[in-house]
């Protein structure tokens, strides 16, 4: 299984998981010239955009990790321009679901964290 075809799985099972606890999704794969955001979501009053990171149980480092400042960065100007294109009187909150899986052949979820407010507008975007 390749990292692109591990990564779309993680992305549908995430889709599913929120889903079950009563999300909407709005998009899935938003793009920008700045970069993607996997998942766009609503529940109640708020608008999740949602980074999904998907590794294997014995990875380096938590699928958390993996967003960086510089991703954080491209997910905020991303963002920002969703609004634009979509204006919302819903509260924005970026989040990052972490799915562990088994192995690298097979895609078998061993756990999925999701952690909201994951991070926030930091000085200058």
């Amino acid at each position: 299984m390749t990292t692109l075809e591990t990564g779309r799985m993680g992305e549908d099972y995430a889709a599913h998981w929120l889903l079950e606890r009563g999300y909407r999704l709005l998009s899935r794969n938003y793009h920008s010239r700045y970069g993607e955001i996997d998942l766009i979501a609503q529940k109640d009053q708020v608008l999740a955009f949602v980074e999904v990171k998907t590794r294997r149980k014995d990875a380096i480092a938590a699928p958390c990790e993996w967003v960086t400042p510089a991703k954080r960065r491209r997910l905020i100007k991303t963002a920002l321009l969703y609004l634009q294109e979509n204006p919302s009187c819903l509260q924005p909150r970026f989040d990052v679901m972490e799915i562990i899986t088994e192995n690298r052949n097979e895609f078998a979820v061993l756990s999925i964290h999701h952690i909201e407010n994951a991070f926030w507008l930091e000085g200058t975007v």
